[in-house]
């Protein structure tokens, strides 16, 4: 009876030590560098976002930060390699509008799933998507162009970064809401602005980090952006509401998430750090100024939420203008 009691009493003292090394090691997150997999090429505006949220995360966790890009199909290939990371803290990916709420649209098959396969952290911020037009087209204003479309359908054509793209399917959607048939022309390999200042092609929806120097300096015109009010950095440029086109809400985002079963205590330590980074002025006027975008924060539950309802939108897009490519 004594020699059970003895070796129960040393199971539960072994049990217990294994329970304090593994709180002890949950406590100690991070005590090694942490790798972001982010699917965009080194150089493209969503990679230098998430450069600058990486060396803030590194002043606030105190390892290294370490970006890998894995651009390709969309995102699908970052997605995946995020999704097959162990799930320990020490891999992470930076989403956004086009990896997260248009790729898994796009394609049939999959070798993830966003719900299942990744935990939301952080939002991190939302930028505004512009009507970007060439100096040199005959169009005063968004209603202008829109009479001029369904006038004389094929008059204007409209930049892409290629099929399923954000600009493109941006594009789509102006097109449904305003009731006409855009002609675009697709660009894969090479950007459209310079086309776009010579009045090669006359029109662009994107985000406007790429445009803003040109629309400052006249090279480019700006008809009209989205969000709820007027951006300070053109305070002459209406908002898509003030026009009429009150469903079109084309956003860039970017946000934090970590595969699906990253431990808690790491997902409590991450978010923290996240609203440090997310309470910096410095940071929030720099996107402001430079990236024409909002610093925004969110809890991983709002996060989620987020990410459900912009899917949902492009998904009606995607589904309404029949792409799939797969």
């Amino acid at each position: 009876m004594s020699l059970n009691i003895n070796i129960l009493t040393k199971k539960i003292a072994i049990g217990l030590s294994l329970s304090l090394i593994a709180f002890s090691a949950q406590a100690a997150y991070p005590d090694r560098p942490i790798r972001i997999i982010t699917p965009f090429a080194p150089g493209t505006g969503p990679d230098t976002n998430a450069r600058e949220v990486a060396a803030e995360l590194q002043k606030n966790l105190g390892v290294s930060v370490i970006i890998e890009n894995k651009p390709g199909a969309a995102g699908a290939i970052g997605n995946a390699a995020a999704a097959q990371a162990k799930p320990d803290g020490y891999t992470l990916l930076i989403g956004s509008t086009s990896s997260l709420s248009i790729q898994p649209h796009l394609y049939n098959n999959k070798t993830y799933d966003i719900e299942k396969d990744f935990v939301p952290v952080s939002l991190l911020g939302v930028m505004n998507t512009g009507l970007i037009a060439s100096p040199t087209v005959a169009v005063t204003d968004v209603k202008d162009l829109i009479e001029k479309l369904k006038k004389t359908p094929g008059q204007f054509n409209i930049a892409s970064m290629g099929v399923g793209s954000y600009s493109h399917l941006a594009g789509e959607w102006f097109g449904f809401d305003s009731k006409t048939k855009p002609v675009f022309i697709p660009y894969s390999t090479t950007s459209p602005f310079s086309d776009l200042m010579a009045g090669q092609v006359d029109f662009l929806f994107d985000a406007l980090p790429a445009a803003a120097g040109g629309i400052k300096t006249g090279k480019l015109k700006l008809l009209a952006i989205t969000g709820d009010e007027r951006h300070p950095s053109f305070p002459e440029v209406p908002t898509f509401k003030e026009v009429g086109l009150e469903d079109f809400s084309p956003f860039g985002w970017q946000g934090l998430l970590a595969p699906a079963g990253t431990p808690p205590e790491a997902l409590k330590v991450l978010g923290e750090a996240m609203r440090k980074v997310n309470d910096n002025k410095e940071l929030a006027d720099r996107w402001e100024k430079t990236y024409i975008g909002k610093l925004v924060g969110s809890t991983p539950e709002e996060f989620k939420s987020f990410i459900t309802e912009d899917s949902g939108k492009w998904q009606k897009v995607i589904k309404q203008a029949d792409i799939k490519l797969d």
